[in-house]
């Protein structure tokens, strides 16, 4: 859901500038337990400016990222079974993304976030520190 709010209040000027905010639904598909996050993963979100809530919320969401649909059914089982889940970002804009073979993607700026088959922990961290 989508929804417009004003950038502020005190004016009442109907040509008030708004933003965008983007709402997530509060159901989350499973729980996160707790949430860590590897060094090399803070300083690659750092580096990009990417949200490590916005991009957790996704992963809680059943947004799984860049992953085959293979992968992404292998989640959608293991939400239901209590098995790990693993969703994979790659940190660059949507065009880049899409610019990018599939093949070459790993090249790009990469996070997994993997929880945990018993939901205890919920992990941030780079493909090579795994």
């Amino acid at each position: 859901m989508t929804t417009t709010t004003p950038e502020s209040t005190s004016s009442p000027a109907p040509s008030t500038p708004t933003t965008t905010t983007t709402i997530y639904s509060s159901r989350a598909k499973f729980t996160p337990g707790q949430i860590v996050a590897t060094p090399g993963a803070l300083e690659l979100l750092q580096e990009t400016g990417f949200s490590a809530a916005a991009l957790i919320s996704r992963h809680l969401h059943g947004d799984w990222g860049d992953l085959c649909d293979e992968d992404r059914a292998e989640n959608d089982f293991a939400v239901t079974r209590r098995l790990r889940i693993l969703s994979c970002y790659r940190l660059v804009d949507a065009a880049r993304l899409a610019a990018t073979p599939p093949d070459k993607r790993s090249a790009l700026p990469t996070l997994w976030i993997i929880t945990q088959a018993d939901r205890s922990v919920t992990t941030l961290l780079r493909p090579d520190e795994y």
